[in-house]
């Protein structure tokens, strides 16, 4: 195949964690051609969309991981399957980005489909579900936000929607003197609106990432949070630990995969803390490499085969 992955740059690579990386490891080692382009890259000529690509060789190298060829021109009509995996925020970037490719789909697999993409902001996509959800409050309004805090024990956590990693992610607690301070800081003085969810005491056991192929689950890890925070992100300096698919996770999935299906998200990350959903990852889910390490599987040669098999 003929793979190019629509992503950040080289120097982003963290070796030994970053997904993107090791799906395209494993596509080297398959002998597949694997090209590399970020979002500016893309130009349109005519009615087809183009992309100045380089080729790139992968390696564990720390600092030289993706090392890239010289750039060339391809119409991403010809190729076979084009991976969008430029991390978070989605901006008007990322939008324009996913308008482009939303033209390419028909001639090639692209994953995530850029419509899904546009549908899916990764808090609140699982508004969908609410069954599934701790008790959730999407607003701007203070008075609203602390209402809730109130009916939901004194304890809740403020996100902001177009957040990523564990950034901004803030904990709320009745009499905190700090309260007003964090809800007008997040909301922009009631100007943005925000998520906020009941706090789970279920987290200081751990975050858990279930990885979807297909709308079935592939595997998943347990991120548990540090000492003194709410927040389980490995960005953040959550620690990572082996985890079972159980039959509440595959409940959970089974209720989603339609809809994951029907809106073209293949490859996601679900995130569910004590048995309830909290978020739904869509523009670069990771964790797969962990994952790999943990139970001793190649889930990454499991995400090859699929994508072989949908090219055909």
């Amino acid at each position: 195949m003929h793979i190019v992955v629509v992503m950040d740059p080289p120097s982003t690579v963290i070796v030994d964690e970053d997904t993107s990386f090791a799906l395209m490891l494993e596509a080297q080692e398959r002998g597949h051609r694997v090209a590399h382009c970020q979002r500016h890259d893309l130009h349109v000529v005519g009615n087809r969309i183009h992309a100045t690509v380089r080729q790139a060789r992968l390696q564990r190298v720390a600092g030289e991981a993706v090392v890239l060829g010289e750039p060339e021109q391809v119409s991403l009509h010809d190729v076979d399957a084009v991976l969008i995996r430029t991390d978070p925020p989605f901006d008007s970037d990322y939008l324009w980005c996913t308008l482009l490719l939303e033209r390419v789909k028909d001639d090639t697999l692209v994953v995530n489909d850029p419509h899904g993409l546009r549908l899916a902001n990764e808090k609140l996509y699982a508004c969908y579900f609410p069954e599934l959800m701790p008790r959730t409050l999407i607003t701007a309004d203070k008075a609203k936000i602390k209402q809730f805090l109130d009916e939901v024990g004194g304890r809740a956590v403020i996100k902001p929607l177009d957040g990523a990693g564990g950034e901004g992610v803030l904990f709320l607690q009745s009499g905190d003197l700090n309260v007003n301070a964090i809800i007008e800081l997040r909301t922009h003085h009631g100007q943005r609106l925000a998520m906020i969810q009941e706090f789970l005491p279920a987290v200081s056991a751990g975050d858990k990432r279930i990885i979807l192929l297909g709308g079935e689950p592939l595997g998943a890890i347990l991120r548990v949070p540090q000492k003194g925070d709410v927040r389980s992100n490995i960005h953040v300096g959550g620690s990572v630990a082996a985890a079972e698919v159980t039959a509440e996770d595959r409940r959970i999935a089974e209720t989603l995969a339609p809809r994951l299906q029907s809106d073209g998200l293949h490859f996601v990350g679900l995130d569910v803390i004590g048995g309830k959903l909290t978020e739904v990852n869509v523009t670069s889910p990771t964790g797969i490499q962990q994952m790999s390490r943990l139970d001793g599987e190649n889930y990454c040669g499991r995400v090859l085969d699929w994508l072989q098999a949908r090219v055909g």
